[in-house]
């Protein structure tokens, strides 16, 4: 596969975003109509990027549509995919048609449109797709922005050959949701449209990406030490059987959370051992797949070892949601103003976890104010925790394109 040309610069431009929205049952229309409304708000000649995402309502109009968005929106440096539902604004759509159109300006940004699949051979797995510009130089302070179809692409297996390769480079995006089946998800990056592997950018230079990871957990007892382990289960922690620390924190308990314990339960591994405190946003969260009384072993969802910290954690919608609005206004004065969002939510989220409609939207807006937010329901996302990059589920994880400048 060959990525299109990275478009012209434009050094002395000021950043900007805008997201154009469309509910127009004819898909053609809704992308005429959302990516003007997009246009109209940037107010700007050149476009240095577009992101689309089009829910899976349309069906069988989706892929010819898609074939010719690039031509359709007007932006060459475009990537898009199907989805269950589509976020604009403080606006989720998680049911009928809707489309929404994301553009920005990015003065002097490095981007780097790419399509990859994944190839097995005698040799291994491959990944076949990297444009030829990577090979030699990553632009500095490198993002990759990436849209996956997850019944053919093994995004674990990227993350990992780019934490051998190029360590530090965050990966922030979902996985499609338009379909569920193989050959049913639509992905396009510039004149180019595919039902297999994964699109993306990677975006570095005069531009600064802060990705917010919210895995909608909240901890509960006290880190802990893995002392022995087989795989993925937890033999010990602390020198004691895991399922008598387990018992040992539910005591300790209120009845709300009790009942969370029995219905939720999570572990969280440290992404990092080099801490001496540990907050949201430092642990992978796993599930708690299952224990044996007998044996007081927890079995976990995710490979572990000796020596790592981990602590238990729970999720309901109020934890979610606390958890979202702590990572967004953490670093609030630390760094400069975001100038938009684009967010990949869980599509089990949205009402499927919150009782009332346009959580994850509207927790961006109240926190950060009316930025251009663009995003959809996604079959898995993608974002670092600490210096990992991860694939995860139930997670809102966003992608804040911010001005390089005094902080708020």
């Amino acid at each position: 596969m060959q990525s299109d040309a990275s478009p012209p610069q434009h050094p002395t431009d000021t950043m900007a975003c805008a997201v154009g929205v469309s509910t127009a049952p004819q898909l053609d229309v809704a992308i005429r109509e959302a990516s003007t409304e997009a246009r109209n708000r940037l107010a700007a000649e050149y476009v240095d990027l577009a992101v689309v995402f089009v829910s899976k309502a349309y069906e069988e109009t989706i892929r010819p549509a898609m074939e010719g968005l690039a031509d359709a929106i007007g932006v060459p440096t475009v990537i898009a995919a199907t989805a269950e539902g589509v976020l604009a604004g403080d606006m989720e759509y998680e049911s009928g048609p809707a489309v929404t159109v994301w553009l920005a300006r990015l003065p002097g940004a490095e981007i780097v449109p790419l399509s990859l699949e994944y190839s097995q051979t005698a040799d291994g797995g491959m990944f076949i797709g990297w444009p030829a510009h990577l090979d030699a130089h990553w632009p500095a302070d490198a993002t990759l922005l990436l849209l996956a179809d997850p019944f053919s692409f093994p995004v674990d297996k990227l993350i990992k050959r780019l934490a051998e390769d190029h360590p530090g480079v965050p990966i922030v995006g979902g996985m499609a949701s338009g379909g569920f089946k193989p050959g049913s998800n639509t992905l396009v990056v510039g004149t180019r449209s595919y039902d297999s592997g994964a699109v993306g950018v990677v975006i570095g230079g005069g531009v600064r990406i802060r990705p917010v990871v919210s895995q909608g957990c909240r901890p509960i007892g006290r880190p802990l030490v893995i002392t022995k382990s087989e795989e993925n289960l937890i033999v010990e922690l602390g020198g004691r059987p895991a399922l008598e620390r387990l018992r040992e924190v539910y005591a300790e308990l209120s009845p709300a959370d009790r009942e969370l314990v029995k219905t939720s339960l999570h572990l969280g591994r440290a992404a990092s051992e080099y801490k001496d405190h540990f907050q949201r946003g430092d642990f992978l969260v796993r599930n708690v797949l299952g224990a044996d009384p007998d044996m007081g072993v927890l079995a976990i969802g995710d490979t572990i070892r000796v020596g790592q910290t981990v602590q238990f954690h729970v999720r309901d919608a109020e934890s979610a949601h606390e958890d979202l609005v702590e990572l967004l206004t953490r670093d609030g004065g630390t760094f400069g103003e975001p100038a938009g969002a684009l967010v990949f939510t869980c599509n089990g989220r949205g009402t499927r976890l919150f009782d009332e409609p346009h959580h994850d939207a509207r927790c961006v807006a109240e926190c950060l104010g009316p930025i251009p937010t663009a995003g959809f329901f996604a079959q898995g996302e993608i974002g670092p925790i600490g210096p990992h990059n991860c694939l995860h589920g139930f997670t809102a994880s966003i992608a804040l394109f911010e001005k390089k400048g005094p902080a708020r």
